[in-house]
């Protein structure tokens, strides 16, 4: 049986601009922080070294905002999944996040399974993990997880 490798991701992460946080819905004020990252590509391979499954657009987004008055952090990642020539059996692979400063994890935040209803289409993907407030000013990076997986090839 074929099956996808697990695989890691890293996306560094930046102090940004507010700009741009209106799709998320983001409560901006003058609290409000915001660093950024971004991964153009990243590939899990199937066992044997062919692309299993390809992810674009990777971007990493971690908040610190006030919503109804009360601080918090949250992380949010979008990104594009694509499934090369294979369907998951059982539901697609789980992912899961760590929030890091260096070597240090800060947080591990399960995911959940993308949305990839077919094979040999690209779908957009979004998650949003809460993290202790305390972890936003260290965290300098996020490492995002890909189980393995047994496949059937098309």
């Amino acid at each position: 049986m074929t099956a996808l490798n697990a695989a890691a991701f890293t996306i560094d992460l930046k102090p940004a601009k507010t700009n741009g946080l209106a799709d998320l819905g983001v409560p901006i004020d003058e609290g409000t922080e915001v660093k950024k990252g971004k991964l153009t590509e990243a590939m899990q391979m199937l066992e044997g070294e062919r692309i299993g499954r390809r992810y674009q657009n990777l971007r990493a987004t971690l908040l610190k905002a006030n919503e109804g008055g009360q601080p918090g952090a949250r992380l949010v990642l979008a990104f594009e999944v694509f499934g090369d020539d294979n369907v998951p059996q059982g539901a697609p692979s789980a992912l899961a996040a760590k929030l890091m400063a260096g070597e240090q994890v800060l947080a591990e935040l399960p995911l959940g399974s993308p949305f990839m209803p077919y094979a040999s289409c690209w779908y957009e993907n979004h998650f949003a993990a809460d993290v202790a407030l305390e972890a936003f000013a260290s965290a300098d990076r996020v490492q995002l997880m890909a189980a393995g997986q047994p496949v059937r090839m098309l």
